[in-house]
């Protein structure tokens, strides 16, 4: 089983437009309502890859009763922490050949007993399983300082853990020792205050990370493609070329991709082939996490592998 945590969790709501103009009125030519957030969509494909995930983070008032729902159908395993004020709504609007435009609700406040409850359930649910992945932003009442009292709790008792947020909440999961990370380059970049736009640059902050006591990194660069640092050695992929449908969730889909090998004990260069092949199918596809497995597969013997060190 892997945990995957989403502190902040939505329900999305993608819809699928030919145009977008500001002022005036649009109909969509497809929507997709799901359960939304960055672990939700790392849970989505790990299911699909085959492996078990279980679905946490607070959700409250009738949009979480719709989210929970909406994780049930789909089949995804769950344990919510039930709080006071209503689960957020983002709006994900797709088009055609461009990148998508994303409203994202930033969500109401968790109270101290609801932080301290979250945090409860999580280090419960943690010794069921060895891998954790905590993605997405924080919901707002839940500090930093209880982000990396959590993270810290979970590596002390010997899980391997998994970050994927930006900002802030980028920056103290890096000064947790021992924790693993995968972000994408921009993200990363704004976090280290360099630029990271290509592989080589991607590369260089990876070694910056692991002598600061990072335990795995994993950096996307979107279709240019990933590096992976574990161990002694750097790898690198690059993904071929497709025609993208969204790209929203395919760094999601890119982490569920690498946890779901990694909990099966894939070697890391084929971790790295199996989480570039998930991401890619992702783009491949409407809605975040919404990859086909046969599209996978097929992506899986088309990505480029090479070992940089």
């Amino acid at each position: 089983m892997i945990l995957c945590l989403t502190p902040n969790p939505a329900v999305d709501r993608t819809m699928y437009v030919d145009t977008i103009h500001i002022g005036e009125v649009h109909r969509a030519k497809k929507v997709l309502t799901a359960a939304g957030g960055k672990g939700l969509n790392v849970a989505r494909t790990i299911r699909t890859l085959g492996g078990e995930p279980l679905c946490m983070g607070p959700i409250g008032g009738h949009t979480g009763e719709l989210l929970a729902g909406l994780a049930e159908q789909e089949g995804l395993p769950a344990a919510w922490t039930h709080v006071r004020n209503e689960t957020r709504t983002c709006i994900i609007l797709v088009q055609a050949n461009q990148d998508s435009t994303v409203i994202n609700d930033a969500g109401q406040n968790m109270d101290v007993s609801e932080c301290k409850t979250l945090v409860e359930d999580v280090l419960s649910c943690a010794s069921r399983t060895d891998l954790i992945c905590v993605c997405g932003s924080l919901l707002l009442g839940f500090s930093q300082e209880q982000l990396k009292t959590l993270l810290s709790k979970l590596v002390s008792m010997g899980k391997q853990v998994w970050v994927d947020t930006s900002g802030e909440a980028l920056r103290t999961a890096l000064e947790v020792n021992d924790v693993c990370i995968k972000v994408n380059a921009d993200e990363l970049g704004v976090s280290l205050d360099m630029k990271i736009s290509n592989m080589d640059e991607a590369v260089k902050a990876t070694h910056l990370l692991r002598e600061q006591g990072i335990s795995q990194v994993a950096v996307t660069l979107g279709k240019d493609g990933a590096v992976f640092n574990r161990d002694d050695s750097v790898w690198a992929a690059r993904p071929p070329k497709i025609k993208v449908v969204s790209s929203v969730g395919s760094g999601d889909a890119f982490l569920g991709g690498l946890l779901f090998a990694l909990d099966g004990g894939d070697l890391a260069e084929v971790a790295l082939r199996k989480a570039v092949a998930a991401g890619a199918a992702n783009a491949l596809e409407f809605g975040g996490g919404k990859l086909l497995f046969s599209e996978f597969e097929t992506l899986c013997e088309k990505v480029n592998i090479s070992v940089l060190s």
